[in-house]
């Protein structure tokens, strides 16, 4: 015999109907339907600081002194070859700026102390509809010593806003390598030249005060900040190399040496090499790949490595 359930699921039903009844409308208890709360893009962003300073107390270069904050994370230096130099990565495992981010680099060289620095992938900057990120990097390079700045290029995504200021101060007889490159967009997607706005400004500064300033404003969606000629290519990059105790005759030659390479990838890359307003020589790039301008960023430093510096080339590592 077959019990009635009738009742039962008649009164389960009316139960279910009224929590979910009582769950959609829960209220206050001024009397107000609750809502989600909301988030001002004011308020995102991180503070990050790192401070590194370099110096030689015998045949090493070493971090003699460190400071970080998240989301800087610093590793011990690299040794690549038996010249001493410390190869350093700058690690943001964060993956990218995101807006309202707001980093900072202050690194300083000792005397005679000899740094590379580069970065395990791009730097990536991210859609916001809010403040831009920033990073403002200052370096001091001492009496003698040498910097190879050489970091991955910046990508800003789509709606992305962009700021970043590096300033370098040379003592007499110091060396700079300074490479800096940025892509028109993730161009795996189509996405180019699609940033909301991007300021950035190079200045370098020498023993005697005389100084290179390289600073642009890109806004695409306006005439004065279109990009102009280099709508058409991909990737763009500037790489300057100082040092006010080279004789005129090594700049000649290293330019004669740069000039070729700038015209090995006709159609590919465009290039030019100049003299600036301080001791050394300024090379600017523009490529339609990424390989091309690692190729010619490879290629460069080889060359100028081993003019200026009597010195072989190396492969960086990347982890």
């Amino acid at each position: 015999m077959q019990a009635s359930t009738g009742p039962r699921k008649k009164a389960a039903s009316r139960k279910r109907t009224a929590l979910k009844r009582n769950t959609s409308q829960k209220r206050s208890p001024s009397g107000t339907r609750n809502t989600a709360p909301s988030f001002s893009t004011e308020s995102v962003g991180r503070v990050g600081e790192l401070r590194l300073n370099y110096a030689k107390p015998d045949r090493r270069t070493i971090i003699a002194h460190s400071y970080f904050t998240t989301p800087w994370k610093l590793l011990p230096p690299i040794y690549l070859d038996d010249t001493g130099a410390a190869y350093t990565l700058l690690v943001n495992p964060s993956g990218g700026l995101v807006g309202g981010d707001h980093l900072s680099i202050d690194m300083s060289l000792d005397r005679d102390a000899h740094v590379l620095i580069s970065s395990p992938s791009a730097n990536r900057v991210y859609r916001t509809e809010g403040k831009a990120s920033e990073q403002h990097i200052n370096i001091t390079v001492g009496p003698g010593a040498v910097l190879e700045w050489l970091p991955e290029h910046t990508i800003p995504f789509a709606g992305s806003r962009f700021r970043q200021t590096l300033r370098a101060t040379l003592a007499a007889g110091a060396t700079l390598l300074l490479w800096d490159a940025v892509a028109s967009g993730r161009i795996a997607r189509e996405e180019r030249w699609a940033f909301t706005d991007l300021e950035n400004e190079i200045r370098i500064t020498t023993a005697s005060g005389s100084s290179l300033l390289e600073r642009y404003v890109l806004d695409p969606a306006t005439d004065l900040g279109s990009v102009g000629l280099a709508e058409e290519w991909n990737y763009v990059a500037s790489f300057y190399v100082v040092n006010d105790a080279v004789a005129p005759e090594i700049w000649n030659r290293l330019e004669s040496k740069i000039a070729p390479v700038l015209d090995e990838r006709d159609g590919q890359v465009l290039g030019g090499v100049s003299t600036p307003p301080v001791p050394g020589l300024a090379i600017k790039l523009l490529t339609r790949t990424a390989p091309d301008l690692t190729y010619m960023l490879d290629t460069l430093w080889a060359t100028i490595r081993e003019e200026l510096l009597n010195l072989p080339p190396v492969s960086l590592r990347k982890y």
